[in-house]
């Protein structure tokens, strides 16, 4: 982009431009004199950016911040890295990817750097998606990747779906529709459905569920690690109170196992 638009302010500092030149120029000397990084490509290290980015998701939900700066650090070396494989194809390079992206910003956001006015955050979701169409998209739904987990992708295809206003009017709709499928499988459970067919209603009942919390500002990724983590520290407990009464799992019954997941929700 030639025209500033921005405003001076945000204007990164010399010593921020410096270093951003310092870490350009080490990556590029790393993939010309380091043997293993000279050899890699695009698909040999893409699973390393996806335990990177978790990684600073657990920065994140430690509340950790030094280790939150380290850990954008390897998520910033692989877009760098990956830019640098991508100029040494001629495919693409570190350039191209800033422009595009920021041209793509800009374009996303006209009531920032345009003359379009928005009331609310809804009103930008709803722009968003209209944008998102003129740019030649056959669906509102394009642009979900498939590998994202499962109930991450169920909330960002129910995102996109209400971008659009299809969406239940209210939150009480929302809850009949967890209602309705909560009874479906229980009626399939009772009657002895075949696994198949239990699997695809609790699938739909994980989708209701999904949509419900999305209706109240509720991440299902975001709750479920959270759940996930209050489990193994509970779990743990229990782990660590048997050791110290030299037990074995096979030793206690589950109400004695009951008592010490208390100690440690109280704990909590």
């Amino acid at each position: 982009m030639s025209d500033k638009i921005y405003e001076e302010q945000f204007k990164p500092s010399q010593e921020v431009i410096e270093a951003f030149v310092d870490f350009f120029a080490i990556v590029g000397q790393l993939r010309r004199d380091c043997p293993w990084d000279r050899e890699q490509t695009h698909e040999s290290v893409k699973h390393m950016l996806i335990e990177e980015a978790y990684e600073a998701l657990e920065a994140i939900d430690e509340r950790n911040w030094d280790e939150l700066s380290r850990e954008l650090g390897d998520v910033l070396l692989h877009v760098f890295f990956h830019s640098d494989i991508g100029a040494s194809g001629n495919r693409f390079s570190l350039l191209d990817v800033m422009l595009q992206e920021s041209e793509k910003l800009v374009r996303r956001h006209p009531h920032v750097f345009g003359d379009v006015e928005v009331e609310n955050v809804e009103e930008v979701h709803v722009n968003w998606a209209r944008i998102k169409q003129q740019e030649g998209r056959k669906s509102a739904l394009e642009g979900i990747p498939r590998h994202l987990p499962a109930l991450l992708r169920a909330f960002r295809i129910q995102e996109k779906a209400r971008a659009v206003g299809f969406d239940f009017r209210n939150k009480e709709e929302n809850w009949g529709k967890v209602e309705e499928e909560i009874e479906e499988f229980r009626s399939l459970d009772a009657g002895g459905a075949p696994a198949g067919e239990m699997e695809k209603e609790f699938g739909d009942l994980l989708f209701a569920l999904v949509n419900y919390g999305r209706a109240l500002g509720i991440h299902p990724e975001n709750a479920l690690r959270a759940t996930n983590a209050k489990f193994e520290r509970r779990f743990m407990h229990i782990e660590k109170r048997l050791e110290e009464q030299q037990k074995a799992w096979a030793d206690v019954d589950l109400s004695e196992m009951d008592g010490y997941w208390d100690e440690a929700k109280a704990m909590e």
